[in-house]
């Protein structure tokens, strides 16, 4: 069987300048899919023909052994574990639960997964018992490869999970459980894709959860051509890399950012990715002197992480090989962009997607910035603003951001919520896929975060995006991070009540609360300041990290009823 890949068919070109006409690039952009494609094979096995050239540089916890792995490497390791899948008689559609940190091993999973058309199912390392039963019972996973720190919490709902048939420790020895170090050890390094059976570009590739911040999680599977090809997009576009380039997505394994930032659309490019067995515990010291050390050219963390990094004195390292900044995960308040600006020169731009999609909505390095912005929709994706029929709203009103996917489904976009028909029925609607998220849109075709559907707060008549009240909150010195809530009220009904983490330099009072209060209503408008304050140490998140305001509308719910 003749196999093709994509490139011939692409107008992207993965080494020429990135996108310098916003309307033209968007004009002009299409996919052609091929009928089979591997993103194993046909990316990470065409890059390794060349065995020098780089991949990955991965960082240990203190920062202090750096190593440097090769496409080659990546293709041997792959070939080991697909053959080890084989040995073990996994085949195409098999599915597999990893729960990895951050080391190279984790690629020789999810890549040899890839090649051999078993389809692996991302863990966020922090999953507790219960979480993983879930997942693996929801997917019907046939095994699980876990880091041997954690094979304690699989074991303690292995009974539960009828279909977990092989259960792999990876980093030391656990009771009744397979040695991966043993099993890579007899695998081979030889693969070729003309022995085992072809993936199509349709064909599932992996399945993530999402993050479960109202419901249970729901399972988004991804084709080998919506992420292996489409998150090109995502690298070539928004993060504008090259394939010079050295890119560092701060995420955790298990999320889907990781997939955004540290697997597909970098290599697609050929550029190299950094990767940091990173504590729970952010460590900005550590990793600003990696970005110094390892010279990385283009970097996108979290918004919380800005906010941390920029608690420091920058000065004191040498930042300039960063030409690109990018932030992702929560939206991005405009004070840590000009404040990134200010110290280190290089200014942020903000993106938006979801673990149901590439890169959807972002700020281009060709377009102009408006901060607190999403920025404007990416090439091949029609985003627009409806309300709750699927009906078009006009420019300026809040609506509900979702994407056409009528007559074709853009590529990068998942197709359907696996064996979730609830999930179906309330996403796609009409022509579109509702995100869940609410914006409005400026004349220029700007897009601006309000929340989640479900966060959006009702007060005396006004309806209030969180994202507003915690942008001119963050703007506020002594202001760390927020969240943002409705909290039942007597009179009325409902008010906004902000949750506070302060700066460690700032101590609680009913003076700060006064002033954190009139600085909200010199930054926006008066209406929507936070009646009350709440000074906390830490907020609910996913495990995905962000905040999980529907927990806290609970416990406000909660509280108040009490108090009755």
């Amino acid at each position: 069987m003749s196999l093709t890949t994509p490139y011939d068919n692409i107008p992207v070109n993965l080494t020429g300048p990135n996108m310098l006409d916003y309307e033209q690039t968007v004009r002009d952009y299409r996919f052609d899919i091929p009928e089979y494609f591997n993103y194993g094979f046909d990316v990470i096995d065409r890059w390794a023909a060349d065995r020098t050239k780089l991949a990955l540089v991965w960082a240990d916890r203190s920062g202090t052994d750096i190593r440097k792995y090769s496409f080659f490497d990546l293709q041997q390791l792959s070939n080991r574990f697909a053959n080890l899948l084989r040995n073990l008689g996994f085949k195409k559609g098999a599915r597999l639960f990893v729960m990895v940190p951050r080391l190279v091993d984790w690629y020789a999973v999810m890549l040899g997964s890839f090649k051999l058309g078993v389809i692996p199912l991302p863990a966020p390392n922090i999953l507790v018992p219960k979480d993983i039963s879930y997942r693996i019972n929801q997917a019907e996973a046939a095994g699980a490869v876990v880091w041997h720190e954690n094979t304690s919490k699989v074991s303690e709902v292995r009974a539960e999970c009828p279909s977990l048939k092989h259960c792999i420790s990876l980093g030391g020895s656990a009771a009744d459980w397979l040695s991966y170090e043993s099993l890579m050890a007899e695998a081979s390094p030889r693969l070729t894709r003309d022995e085992i059976e072809a993936t199509r570009a349709d064909d599932n590739m992996l399945i993530y959860f999402t993050s479960g911040t109202t419901k249970f999680p729901k399972m988004v599977p991804h084709t080998q051509a919506s992420y292996g090809i489409g998150h090109l997009i995502t690298a070539k576009f928004w993060q504008d890399l090259k394939p010079t380039d050295l890119h560092w997505t701060l995420s955790d394994t298990g999320w889907a950012k990781a997939a955004w930032g540290k697997l597909f659309g970098q290599w697609q490019i050929g550029c190299a990715v950094m990767v940091h067995d990173a504590a729970a515990k952010f460590d900005a010291v550590t990793h600003l002197k990696l970005i110094e050390r390892c010279g990385v050219t283009t970097f996108c963390a979290p918004p919380t992480v800005y906010r941390m990094l920029v608690q420091e004195d920058l000065k004191q390292y040498d930042l300039s090989s960063i030409r690109h900044s990018s932030a992702a995960g929560e939206p991005l308040n405009p004070e840590i962009i000009k404040t990134w600006k200010e110290t280190t020169g290089t200014t942020i731009y903000d993106g938006f997607g979801q673990t149901e999609s590439v890169n959807l909505i972002g700020n281009f390095p060709c377009l102009p910035i408006r901060f607190g912005s999403m920025g404007k929709p990416t090439p091949g994706f029609q985003v627009e603003l409806v309300d709750d029929e699927a009906r078009p709203v006009p420019d300026g009103e809040e609506g509900n951001i979702a994407v056409k996917v009528k007559p074709e489904p853009p590529v990068g976009l998942l197709r359907t919520y696996w064996r979730n028909d609830e999930a179906n029925a309330e996403s796609f609607v009409g022509d579109y896929y509702l995100t869940g998220d609410k914006a409005y849109k400026d004349e220029d075709g700007y897009f601006w975060f309000v929340g989640r559907a479900d966060d959006v707060i009702n007060a005396a008549g006004y309806r209030i995006g969180p994202f507003e009240v915690e942008s001119a909150l963050q703007s506020h010195p002594a202001v760390i991070e927020s969240a943002v809530v409705g909290s039942p009220d007597k009179v009325r009904g409902t008010i906004v009540k902000a949750f506070i983490i302060l700066a460690p330099w700032a101590k609680p009072s009913d003076e700060l609360v006064k002033g954190i209060q009139d600085h909200v209503k010199q930054e926006t408008a008066p209406y929507k300041y936070p009646r009350e304050i709440e000074f906390v140490s830490e907020l609910p998140k996913t495990i995905s990290g962000k905040i999980r305001r529907v927990e806290l509308r609970r416990r406000e719910e909660e509280k108040k009823a009490g108090a009755n």
